[in-house]
């Protein structure tokens, strides 16, 4: 239009002009004929504008909220096995809490994602857990104790990291093998995929086909029912120990990612976590993050630059840390919470101090205190928080946990632990005592049933081979004295499992001397073949007797005392063994049928080699009795042995292993006879007048 207007007025004034100046007259009216052109365009375009504008308000538009938008342009390029694992998870409500660690490896990961499971469990949600480590090994069954610690045996015959070992115990469950994820298990069955086709000949790599299995692996597990352990039924004489909601589906699954962040290994697993938040969305997965802040100088100064660093790295890789945990040997103080929050962006009620206690069951009281339980309802939009936002200044708690039962009982348990009514020291002898990992089970097994009888625990560790005068590996006198002083000190003794042959003679020795000294004794796994071949040959005056485990050339059924199973692998060793949890069937007038209050439990294995069938009739003439058998497809097997009451006060083996399933609240029936045993000798001896 104001090209129009400029050639109207100027061109009239050209036309008169025209003999002077032609060329200026025919460029003005090119102009003018060019502007009449381009406003006829515009007025069609603007009414084909304004007609498709009429059109969209007829039908109107409702906008996608951000967060929708983006879940749902994610799920389309998911695969439809993930998509629906991803729906499921939607529908059904289910959160995901992922507990991360920083700075250094064995900060307190387990304990902290353990703890949060307590508060869940306090809260009456249905939990379970997920274990997940970065090593290329498929299990941990084939992993020396000496370099990863003790193997904890499922219910199903996983061999698993020892933190699930902590799930069970806190949580009160009993998890699957599918609970620990490792990388060699991911890529194992991606591999597996491949080879059958189901990749349609695609390139496969890390992203997306291992982030997706990772993902999806995360998401069944979230989903699959755990069996839970039930005091009432155990009371009630329930051979299964589950409660009636087992098959309900977990509404809570927390997720360990072990090692810390920033490892190489780890890097697909990081991957994996950051792109199932987006496919699942905020409120309905958050990230709880470990780490460490030291207390260095005179006086001391908390120092927050290490976890600084920890949180800026996670940040980096696509994760933002939900809650910060901080590990330290002293509570945080408000100045150090504040720069924290200044420096990775947690709000400061998010930020918790877990600091030094007396033991680890006050870790979730610790928790609960700092309301935790509280904002974690509200970060993941659960129960009265299902439809507020997040604010950690004004949380009020709706849920007092004080009143829940499963608090009541836990503070119960924490005071007993720091309230003991006198000291009972027990020896452990066992090969891999120089790593403390080694036998966590069976110490925690003690220390359950030193909580039930009011005793204080005192360990006193013991190199079985220090014990055995005749091994070449220890040439120092005073050691081995030392070794035999902490032995005849000691008020009970337990000799736990292990394979290879070093060491099996000094166990030989450590139980020939509770045998004959009336010392109580519980032997587990090797302990029990240790045992049998200890009474071959002190008692049965079988010189010779041994284990084909570990000598090929001996007498058949007379001097093999303990034998292989038939249908064992001796080539390969990954996942071969007798697994997991089996029958065994008690004698009605044994001690351990006393102990259990009922003829049939279960209880989980894990060994290769047996008792030899054909020398128990020999052995039960002789006063060793077979009170625990298992009868399976494979044959009958000797699953415990014991002397009567009348000629030990406590000498009872067992060949599966009783310290897996011990549980806080319910310590396992044979580790409780044996600190009951040493409660009432170390009585008698106190009870007795000293004669002058």
């Amino acid at each position: 239009l104001r090209m129009i207007m400029m050639t109207t007025i100027f061109y009239p004034g050209c036309l008169r002009q025209r003999r002077r100046n032609r060329v200026t007259t025919k460029l003005s009216f090119f102009a003018f004929c060019s502007s009449i052109i381009l406003f006829a365009v515009s007025v069609k375009s603007f009414q084909t504008i304004r007609k498709h504008n009429v059109h969209k308000t007829a039908t109107p538009i409702i906008p996608t909220p951000p967060a929708i938008a983006s879940r749902s342009r994610a799920l389309r390029s998911l695969p439809p096995a993930l998509e629906t694992l991803v729906n499921d998870t939607l529908n059904s409500d289910r959160k995901i809490v992922v507990v991360t660690g920083g700075v250094l490896s064995g900060i307190g990961k387990g304990v902290t994602a353990s703890s949060i499971g307590v508060l869940f469990r306090a809260m009456n949600y249905r939990v379970t857990a997920l274990k997940i480590d970065p090593y290329l090994n498929v299990d941990a069954g084939t992993m020396s104790p000496f370099e990863h610690g003790e193997v904890f045996v499922l219910d199903d015959g996983g061999e698993t990291d020892l933190d699930l070992g902590n799930y069970e115990r806190f949580l009160s469950v009993s998890l699957t093998k599918d609970s620990n994820l490792s990388t060699g298990k991911i890529y194992q069955s991606v591999i597996e995929r491949e080879r059958i086709g189901e990749y349609l000949g695609k390139t496969v790599q890390v992203v997306p086909h291992i982030s997706d299995a990772i993902q999806e692996w995360v998401l069944k597990v979230a989903e699959t029912p755990v069996s839970r352990f039930s005091k009432q039924k155990v009371e009630n004489k329930d051979v299964d120990h589950q409660e009636e909601d087992e098959e309900l589906p977990p509404e809570v699954c927390i997720v360990e990612l072990g090692g810390t962040l920033g490892d190489i290994e780890s890097m697909p697993f990081v991957e994996a976590l950051r792109q199932l938040q987006e496919n699942l969305g905020y409120k309905n997965i958050c990230f709880v993050h470990v780490s460490l802040v030291p207390e260095l100088g005179s006086p001391p100064e908390q120092k927050t630059k290490p976890t600084q660093h920890s949180v800026k790295q996670m940040m980096q890789m696509g994760l933002r840390p939900d809650f910060l945990c901080c590990r330290g040997s002293s509570p945080l103080d408000p100045s150090t919470v504040s720069k924290l929050s200044l420096f990775t962006s947690v709000p400061r009620g998010a930020i918790v101090s877990l600091f030094d206690v007396s033991n680890i069951y006050r870790v979730p009281l610790m928790m609960m205190e700092q309301n935790l339980h509280t904002m974690l309802l509200q970060r993941l939009r659960m129960g009265p928080f299902a439809t507020k936002g997040v604010d950690y200044t004004t949380v009020e708690d709706p849920t007092p946990l004080e009143e829940s039962e499963v608090i009541s009982d836990w503070i119960k348990l924490a005071d007993s632990v720091d309230e003991p009514e006198s000291e009972c020291v027990i020896a452990v002898v066992g090969k891999y005592v120089d790593q403390g990992d080694a036998y966590l089970s069976v110490v925690k097994a003690l220390t359950h049933a030193a909580i039930a009888t009011k005793q204080r625990l005192r360990l006193q560790w013991i190199e079985a081979s220090s014990l055995n005068p005749e091994e070449d590996e220890v040439r120092d006198t005073e050691t081995k004295k030392e070794s035999w002083d902490l032995l005849k000190n000691s008020d009970g003794v337990v000799v736990p499992g292990g394979f290879g042959i070093r060491g099996l003679e000094g166990k030989i020795s450590a139980i020939e001397y509770c045998r004959k000294n009336n010392v109580p004794f519980l032997g587990i796994c090797l302990g029990m073949q240790a045992a049998v071949i200890e009474y071959c040959r002190n008692v049965l005056g079988i010189e010779k007797a041994h284990s084909a485990e570990f000598i090929d050339e001996l007498v058949h059924d007379v001097e093999d005392a303990v034998i292989f199973m038939p249908e064992g692998d001796r080539e390969r060793m990954g996942g071969t063994m007798r697994l997991g949890a089996r029958e065994t069937i008690l004698k009605e007038d044994s001690r351990a049928r006393k102990l259990y209050g009922k003829e049939k439990v279960m209880e989980r294995h894990r060994h290769r080699y047996e008792v030899n069938p054909a020398l128990v009739s020999k052995l039960e003439e002789a006063g060793l009795r077979f009170v625990g058998r298992n009868t399976d497809s494979s044959g009958e097997r000797m699953e415990v042995c014991e002397l009567n009451d009348s000629n030990h006060p406590y000498f009872l083996a067992a060949q599966f292993h009783p310290e897996f399933t011990s549980r806080p609240e319910l310590p396992n029936p044979l580790f409780l006879g044996l600190l009951q045993s040493c409660k009432e000798i170390i009585s008698r001896k106190e009870d007795t007048p000293l004669v002058a």
